[in-house]
């Protein structure tokens, strides 16, 4: 009887160890803490996370070779979107870096690459399609010589910030504030709350055991919904589940959703997010329907470089037509900062199972190009959300991510900058790596009128988003966002090719909780783009490739329009050509 007893407390005592120990994917945790119904205290503390026991393996990329590609816009799809859908774009919906991360480009190689980044230098001179004058180009390609064996991206420490505010209810391809919710196509029917949530979904399953998850909820307050915690020991199913669930509600308060997004990193220990070891990225996912402002020094833009500072970087995902990328572009010109488009959970997906450890993997910082030599000068700079801050003789980069390569090609792999004469330079380049060590080299490029297709292939791209940026400024002097009309300096065909920034009317183009405007074309655009879409498929084509079907399918879209020349459009053509 003694023995039996016996064995009956060794049995209970087994138990009760069983109990108390974590099953073996140690995956028993649904620490999921929001309710719709209920508000929570945006300032209210996370638990305290259990130590992880072990180093977890860093993850390797699985690209066939590296380059590198800078940061801010990594696509122009909401430009196209709401080409598609009947909208005029909103004018940063397109930028130089965007479209140039739809192409890929190939370096021609110059000696041997001995450090993280290579700049490769390319020179040509090309006729303005309109007013027939010489410009002259120089390209830089963006070189590695990190080998993809070599590298592996860190652990990672992510908190999501996702909107579910009210304006998440509405269909992905309408405008919130026209209150037209009625879309037909079946993919339309979703909401973007539905596809910001199956977005997310996709993109929590390229997270490995040892990195860390949380998330963060927000409407006109803000909620922590998950604090952060290492997958191997969370319920990442039950995660999954509650994220599907989620419905939109209330108002928009940014500002709060990334404090708390913050707040989540102060949880851990010294320790736990140590940037040697670990990449600490905020990822906001949103449709962009702020006010201004959220560009103030207490607002989003000024908590996205204070966090920038502290190595907590941040990728913006949008989410619908009326995603609004002025405050997001010039956001991204943050340190350490990217965004994206989404208008479709599948195409989202695939984007993630190619570049998810791209996006999250900034290496070289504060990159500067200097012009050293006398009698020449930067007149513009294409592919960087900087180019506002680079002068005549310095261009500036803020952030180079590493990038897909294939067939020796790198996607979005360089920066085109105009200069003003065809003339030799001496080029000074600068830059620090991840450690925050300092690098710099001199190298003299010898003027010349390159055969290489990539500079050309720039240069034509280049032109395509300048002509579409002042498409988008043109056609909106008639919308309701009331831009003053340019002074008529310039013929359309000159002014066309501007460098828009340039323009005084360019930093006047604001769209912020508006309703749509109608896809439109003036007389004057009408005959101007046939002449730019046949030279634009004459050269495109020379390049051997099938990844202009974006660019032509804009243009030719536009064309089809009846042109107008009521409501303030008239025709400005001042050519017979």
């Amino acid at each position: 009887m003694r023995n039996i007893l016996l064995l009956l407390f060794i049995f209970s005592l087994t138990l009760f160890a069983m109990a108390k120990k974590p099953n073996a994917n140690n995956s028993d945790i649904d620490d999921w803490d929001y309710n719709a119904t209920t508000q929570m205290d945006s300032n209210r503390k996370s638990r305290r996370m259990p130590m992880a026991t072990m180093a977890a393996p860093m993850m390797k990329m699985s690209a066939k070779s590296m380059g590198f590609s800078v940061g801010g816009a990594k696509d122009a799809d909401n430009f196209y979107e709401n080409i598609k859908n009947g909208y005029l774009p909103k004018l940063k919906s397109i930028t130089y870096e965007g479209v140039f991360y739809d192409h890929y480009f190939k370096s021609p190689k110059s000696g041997v690459c001995e450090t993280l980044f290579c700049p490769t230098y390319t020179t040509h001179s090309s006729e303005n399609l309109y007013t027939k004058e010489k410009e002259h180009y120089l390209s830089v390609g963006l070189d590695s010589n990190i080998k993809p064996s070599d590298f592996q991206r860190k652990k990672l420490n992510i908190v999501v910030v996702l909107d579910i505010s009210g304006s998440m209810s509405s269909p992905f391809n309408k405008y919130y504030y026209d209150k037209k919710n009625t879309p037909n196509e079946e993919e339309s029917k979703r909401s973007k709350m539905e596809i910001a949530n199956r977005a997310l979904v996709g993109m929590i399953g390229h997270l490995a055991d040892e990195d860390r998850l949380g998330v963060v909820l927000f409407d006109n307050q803000s909620y922590n919904a998950k604090p952060l915690r290492l997958i191997r020991e969370t319920n990442i199913e039950a995660t999954k589940k509650h994220i599907l669930e989620l419905k939109s509600r209330g108002g928009t308060n940014w500002s709060a959703g990334y404090r708390n997004g913050i707040a989540q990193f102060k949880t851990l220990k010294e320790g736990l997010k140590d940037a040697n070891i670990y990449e600490n990225r905020i990822i906001f996912i949103t449709d962009a329907m702020p006010n201004l402002g959220e560009l103030s020094e207490d607002g989003l833009f000024a908590l996205v470089k204070g966090a920038s500072k502290e190595g907590i970087y941040t990728t913006f995902i949008g989410v619908g037509v009326d995603f609004n990328n002025d405050l997001v572009e010039a956001v991204s010109r943050t340190k350490g900062a990217n965004y994206f488009a989404v208008h479709s959970s599948k195409e989202f997906l695939q984007r993630m199972d190619e570049e998810f450890d791209y996006m999250v993997t900034p290496l070289v910082f504060d990159l500067q190009l200097k012009l050293l030599s006398e009698g020449n000068e930067i007149e513009a700079v294409y592919g960087s959300p900087d180019a506002n801050r680079a002068t005549g003789e310095i261009m500036y980069v803020n952030t180079l991510f590493p990038s897909p390569t294939k067939e020796g090609k790198t996607k979005g792999g360089v920066i085109l900058l105009k200069v003003k004469d065809a003339k030799d330079m001496h080029l000074q380049v600068s830059y620090k790596d991840r450690a925050g060590k300092s690098y710099e080299s001199t190298q003299k490029v010898s003027f010349k009128n390159s055969s290489d297709q990539s500079i050309k292939k720039a240069i034509l791209l280049s032109n395509y988003a300048t002509l579409m940026q002042n498409f988008t400024i043109d056609m909106r002097q008639s919308c309701h966002d009331k831009v003053n009309r340019d002074i008529p300096i310039f013929e359309l065909q000159r002014k066309c090719m501007i460098y828009p920034p340039d323009r005084p009317v360019y930093n006047l183009v604001k769209t912020w909780e508006r309703k749509s405007c109608p896809l439109k074309i003036s007389e004057g655009y009408k005959k101007l783009l046939p002449l730019f879409l046949r030279d634009f498929k004459t050269k495109s084509a020379e390049f051997g490739d099938e990844s202009f079907e974006k660019e032509i399918k804009a243009l030719e879209t536009i064309l089809s329009l009846k042109s107008e020349a009521t409501n303030g459009l008239v025709d400005d053509w001042k050519s017979e050509r």
